[in-house]
């Protein structure tokens, strides 16, 4: 096998497991986040604000035609 062929394949995987990498971390971020707002919102006492979180779409239309 041709060394420089078996240089660029090397290469191009480290180049993958890279992106990868740095994919899952921004990903992890991502959920330590959600993880914290979620934490706060069950913290939280006020029942109304965690329907409204948990159902967004309810009483957001109302219909006035008799």
């Amino acid at each position: 096998m041709d060394v420089a062929l078996m240089s660029m394949a090397l290469s191009q995987g480290k180049v993958q497991q890279q992106a990868s990498l740095s994919v899952m971390k921004m990903a992890m971020g991502d959920a330590k986040q959600e993880g914290a707002a979620m934490r706060e919102l069950l913290g939280t006492t006020d029942a109304s604000i965690i329907q409204r979180v948990a159902q967004p779409h309810i009483g957001g239309n109302v219909d006035i035609k008799g």
